[in-house]
């Protein structure tokens, strides 16, 4: 629609699995996540059902369904507001992050062989390709891929299911967080986590992970500091920090 305030949503599949109401409530997760939705912004429902081309009931479900995953907040007599980020949720998040995935390279660091010595290798020039590019949604791919590259070797499902959980908590920071800046650092730390893989390094392995996940948090702290406006902060959050 030309003069829709919603024309960044991306158009609805109408032959997707999951029926009409999980449609909407992926297209706007999506919008949120990608901060075309900005935090702490009212919907306007109409305008979305325009946009979408699609009546206020599977709208209102998909909103429900959003505000039962923490995207968007029901405010009676005032209407429905996409959250802001919560630090102290972050930092949780980070924490069960930092513990389990250096406990996971000190675990398969003893048993690191060429199959994954190249996976790695190549995981780090795809990052370096993208960084070249300037092509932040590949190299956030590339980032995630290797994290779990290093779960899928450790082979624990609940493990991996568990981090999973904790970094969707993180998912709206991804293009806070994919500044060139902040890819080179990733870049960086990422490096020295292969390298002590590569030298089959336990304790390094698993201190780089912590270190690389320390610094995601710093940065993430600063961010808020920078824009308030998006984040929820309470006394929380210096604890979880």
């Amino acid at each position: 629609m030309r003069n829709s305030p919603y024309s960044f949503l991306k158009a609805l599949q109408r032959d997707k699995r999951g029926g009409a109401v999980q449609n909407i409530q992926d297209v706007i997760r999506d919008a949120i996540v990608r901060l075309d939705f900005a935090p702490g912004v009212f919907i306007d429902k109409k305008a979305l059902c325009e946009q979408l081309g699609t009546s206020r009931f599977p709208v209102s479900e998909a909103l429900g369904r959003l505000a039962d995953e923490g995207f968007v907040e029901v405010l009676p007599q005032h209407g429905t507001r996409v959250t802001r980020i919560d630090l102290a949720a972050c930092g949780e998040a980070m924490f069960i992050r930092r513990a389990l995935e250096s406990d996971t390279l000190r675990a398969i660091a003893p048993r690191v062989d060429a199959a994954l010595v190249a996976a790695l290798n190549r995981n780090m020039s795809d990052q370096q390709a993208a960084m070249a590019r300037d092509d932040r949604v590949g190299f956030h791919e590339c980032d995630i891929a290797l994290h779990d590259m290093l779960l899928d070797r450790l082979g624990y499902e609940r493990v991996k299911t568990a981090v999973f959980a904790a970094r969707a908590k993180l998912d709206r920071l991804r293009l806070f967080m994919c500044t060139p800046q902040r890819q080179a650092s990733t870049f960086a730390e990422h490096r020295a986590i292969v390298t002590a893989l590569i030298k089959r390094d336990a304790v390094a392995a698993g201190r780089a992970m912590e270190h690389h996940l320390d610094m995601v948090m710093a940065e993430l702290t600063d961010y808020a500091a920078a824009y308030p406006d998006s984040f929820e902060t309470g006394e929380k959050t210096t604890a979880a920090a």
